[in-house]
């Protein structure tokens, strides 16, 4: 331990949270907007099936976030902290991935609509607004848990994450199931 840290004020490792949340739902609120726009305003840049893979792979994606969740959930259950933070690490890594699949395929593509006499259209429509929803939710949450963690404020993200891990999941596994019931209804 330095001489600084040894001097430093119980109170001083708390410094900068404040700013540090804020600016997180700044960045959060500037992404949410932004892939409001790309999806509803942004007209698609091409219309080619080149890169019809990519709803696949961001179904993948969140498959293995969701795997990923529950493994470090089990993991910090049996107390085994370095594997539940590599764990966790491996959920944000793939959601980051996911995210950079996403703004692609709608950079590309635009926004794929369920077909209007479709079966189940409804519950999907239900379904995705809770993804969105909730998504738009899950960002903030989940950075703010790993600035908790990262700067060692446990107590603190313990508490955060108890609503961040069912609210992640919620989005990885409905991102899995709204792409396969498009799938389903495109035929």
């Amino acid at each position: 331990m330095t001489t600084a840290s040894k001097t430093r004020p119980s109170g001083a490792k708390q410094g900068g949270t404040g700013a540090a949340i804020a600016a997180i739902l700044v960045i959060s609120a500037a992404a949410s907007a932004f892939l409001f726009w790309l999806i509803y305003v942004h007209p698609a840049a091409a219309t080619s099936t080149q890169y019809a893979f990519l709803p696949a792979l961001n179904a993948v994606l969140n498959g293995l976030a969701a795997t990923a969740l529950l493994i470090g959930y089990t993991f910090i259950r049996g107390k085994r902290i370095a594997a539940h933070r590599a764990a966790m690490m491996t959920a944000f890594g793939f959601s980051t991935l996911f995210l950079v699949s996403y703004i692609a395929h709608h950079a590309l593509h635009g926004d794929v609509r369920y077909p209007l006499g479709a079966a189940f259209r409804g519950p999907y429509l239900a379904l995705l607004a809770s993804h969105i929803l909730l998504a738009v939710v899950a960002l903030p949450l989940v950075l703010v848990t790993f600035f908790f963690s990262l700067t060692g404020r446990i107590p603190q993200h313990r508490k955060i994450a108890r609503w961040t891990f069912p609210i992640w999941l919620y989005v990885s596994v409905t991102g899995v199931i709204t792409f396969v019931m498009l799938r389903l209804a495109q035929g």
